[in-house]
């Protein structure tokens, strides 16, 4: 199964767009002379900030900025003394982002936590102790009311790229189509496991 994960990632990594943040604008069509007078009188305007430049995986507003460009919608659910907890919905999925370690500032955070749950009826504990033994990066749990989670955490550093980050969230997305076919069948998801 870790072969499959990994081969999850690789396939999301080459399958993705590249995103065209900051790609060079058609020319616009020739203005009548008028609108030229008129717009030659108003300041120019500033070209729209990318979400990647200046992007900084240990800064919760950097990483709300680049998910709610990808289409979706992040919000600052809770900030503590050392942490910072996101949510984050869209069509595909609704999970929540803990950035731990993080300074007074609610910067500089040392690492970050994914969670998706599931409404659906949950697998049992042996059946999702057993998913944990077959993935290599998403391991699964049960809350306090009954609900399956899936959680992918990794660690941040002061120089990761953009890149970088991306490939986290290939990664993360890939526990989350992994988790969803795993509860829809949990033994027969379990039986064509290695």
């Amino acid at each position: 199964m870790f072969a499959k994960t990994a081969a999850l990632i690789a396939a999301a990594a080459l399958a993705a767009p590249v995103p065209t943040w900051g790609a060079a604008a058609k020319p616009a069509p020739k203005a009548p002379a008028a609108a030229k007078a008129a717009s030659a009188r108003l300041p120019p305007a500033k070209p729209p900030v990318s979400p990647i430049a200046n992007f900084d995986a240990r800064n919760p507003q950097s990483v709300m900025a680049v998910l709610n460009a990808g289409g979706g919608k992040a919000s600052l659910l809770q900030k503590d003394t050392d942490a910072v907890l996101l949510t984050f919905t869209s069509v595909a999925a609704n999970f929540t982002v803990l950035f731990a370690n993080c300074d007074a500032q609610g910067r500089a955070c040392n690492a970050v936590a994914f969670d998706y749950a599931d409404d659906k009826p949950g697998p049992t504990f042996a059946q999702l102790n057993a998913f944990n033994q077959t993935s290599a990066l998403c391991r699964s749990y049960e809350d306090r009311s009954g609900k399956a989670h899936i959680v992918y955490s990794t660690l941040l550093f002061a120089d990761d790229p953009y890149d970088h980050f991306r490939t986290q969230m290939l990664a993360w997305t890939g526990c989350i189509g992994e988790f969803r076919n795993f509860l829809k069948d949990p033994n027969g998801y379990l039986a064509s496991a290695p």
